[in-house]
């Protein structure tokens, strides 16, 4: 009883397994640079995801390339598998209503979102896309990949300017396939 116990108390303290700066889609001309995996939130939470995920039990992963593309990955390891399937289909909903509340919050704006389908991986995973412009500024597209391994999840969100035609979606998708793969060490 102790002994398994004390393997859950050392999971919780130990980070799950996160992406390399390889993982991420190739940029055309610039390389990925990935930041330590840091216990906690991000400073600014994920695009769309303001509030949404746990403080407790999370880890993140920051990365960048030298121009306007950006990447984060955050993971939390919840209290069972019940409550990350939970946490789970409360992502996937905040992030498939994203265009519709981006516009409730900037109704002179045009946001689009498209649902790139599941993956079959682990206990599975799922990634969208959300494009959202104001006008006189630079407009910006946001892929998400939200999957789980038992009671592990793990949201990997990429963006840069543009719309959803400049999204690197098959090389997302393997992105995502990797995140969730990786989750338990």
């Amino acid at each position: 009883m102790l002994q398994g116990l004390a393997a859950v108390i050392a999971l919780a303290l130990t980070a799950p397994g996160f992406l390399g700066a390889a993982d991420l889609p190739p940029h055309p001309t610039s390389p990925w640079h990935a930041g330590k995996v840091t216990k906690g939130l991000p400073e600014t939470a994920p695009f769309c995801l303001d509030g949404v995920i746990p403080a407790a039990g999370s880890w993140h992963r920051n990365f960048g390339t030298d121009l306007d593309t950006g990447a984060v990955q955050v993971s939390v390891r919840a209290s069972s598998d019940s409550a990350a399937a939970r946490l789970t289909r409360n992502l996937e909903r905040q992030v498939a209503a994203c265009a519709a509340d981006w516009l409730r919050a900037h109704p002179d704006g045009t946001a689009d979102a498209k649902d790139y389908g599941t993956l079959p991986v682990e206990e599975g995973a799922h990634v969208y896309g959300v494009h959202v412009s104001i006008p006189d500024s630079e407009p910006g597209v946001h892929l998400f990949g939200i999957g789980r391994d038992g009671s592990t999840v793990t949201v990997v969100q990429w963006g840069q300017m543009g719309d959803l035609s400049d999204a690197p979606v098959p090389a997302f998708k393997r992105t995502t396939t990797t995140a969730v793969n990786r989750l338990i060490p």
